[in-house]
């Protein structure tokens, strides 16, 4: 006769950013080590003593870290790369967990029901999205009631083991699939030009996308505030063709998130204009008008071209149903000589909000 134990008392959702939340360097070795590799060390034992990062290959950075309890005075300081330690974690992660009770002798022991499980499933489940809702037992036998993305399931016990451990190796496949493309080469920035001005915007995320994590990480060390100004710019040139390429490719969010760690290396540079032009500009695609108006308006006081921001001005503060404002760029487009065809346009969209009172101010403003 089967027997449904209910695992709310042991679940463990949210185990992980509850720990981040009392972790002072939480955020800094979720970058460095990966996310789910920062949780693959807590679930494994292992406690990181110290960083040393390098600046530009993080996969290089040295962890120091020892396997053990806090208070195990004996346990031996460890030192390996950032990759090296990723594979001893998924290596002990693998490792056979000690045997745990049968299911018939479970009986209401807490205990004993985390041992059946493992410790290490039920802290990998909710790292992939699983929830852990039910134990079903039949004598000897015993499966899990799962809740996941697209709905429940049932799988046995030993199966969902395999499968949380299938996910760990996956994990150090894809950080060993691009070992060795997180270096800086600042001739990338050419290609991606190139790539860019094709529209090929596959190519300029294969080019750039190991950018980000140790640019982000370099910036917040003397040496990264202190880096030289023409490389400093021709970095934020990258990552501006990078952020553009994502939300091309449909990821505003990440492209945003590059954008903005663009803005911080051009500062006021010669590419700050082009990076608030393309952050401005990506707003204006994704129908973000309000946004786009403070990069657009940024650009244009840092020197865009007026043809290249003056009507997207204008037609984010129509937008906004803001036409008077939308009418002074339309004005300043006029005055520069822009395309007559596109002012009209925005004449026509101006005209559609104001009415009989946009007729009102030109004659005000001509007389």
């Amino acid at each position: 006769m089967s027997r449904t134990i209910s695992l709310e008392r042991i679940r463990t959702d949210g185990w992980f950013e509850r720990f981040g939340e009392n972790i002072r360097s939480f955020h800094t070795l979720c970058e460095v080590l990966g996310e789910n590799f920062f949780a693959f060390a807590l679930i494994a034992g292992a406690r990181v003593s110290s960083l040393m990062i390098d600046r530009f290959n993080p996969d290089h950075s040295l962890v120091e870290f020892t396997f053990g309890a806090a208070e195990d005075a004996d346990a031996e300081m460890e030192r390996l790369t950032v990759m090296e330690f990723r594979q001893r974690l998924v290596s002990t992660l693998l490792s056979p967990e000690p045997e745990g009770p049968k299911a018939k002798d479970i009986g209401d022991d807490l205990e004993a029901l985390q041992k059946h499980i493992g410790m290490r499933s039920l802290l990998l489940a909710p790292l992939y999205g699983y929830g852990l809702k039910d134990l079903i037992v039949d004598g000897d036998a015993s499966k899990l009631r799962i809740d996941k993305p697209g709905g429940a399931e049932e799988a046995g016990v030993d199966t969902f083991r395999e499968r949380l451990l299938q996910h760990v190796r996956e994990e150090l496949d894809k950080v060993v699939d691009r070992q060795g493309g997180t270096a800086i080469d600042l001739q990338n920035v050419d290609a991606a030009e190139k790539a860019a001005a094709d529209d090929d915007w596959d190519k300029v995320v294969s080019l750039l996308e190991s950018w980000p994590m140790p640019l982000a990480i370099y910036w917040r060390t003397p040496e990264g505030q202190s880096l030289p100004e023409q490389a400093r710019q021709r970095i934020a040139e990258g990552l501006g063709l990078l952020g553009t390429a994502c939300a091309k490719l449909g990821n505003e969010v990440q492209g945003e998130e590059v954008l903005r760690l663009a803005v911080q290396y051009a500062q006021d540079g010669k590419a700050a204009a082009e990076i608030f032009l393309r952050l401005g500009k990506m707003f204006l695609d994704g129908e973000r008008w309000g946004e786009a108006i403070g990069p657009l308006r940024r650009a244009r006081a840092l020197g865009s071209q007026p043809g290249q921001v003056l009507p997207d001005i204008a037609k984010a503060f129509i937008a906004r149903d803001r036409a008077f404002a939308a009418y002074a760029f339309i004005l300043e487009a006029e005055s520069k000589g822009l395309d007559r065809a596109v002012i009209d346009e925005l004449r026509k969209s101006v005209k559609e909000k104001l009415g009989d009172d946009l007729g009102r101010l030109e004659t005000l403003l001509a007389s």
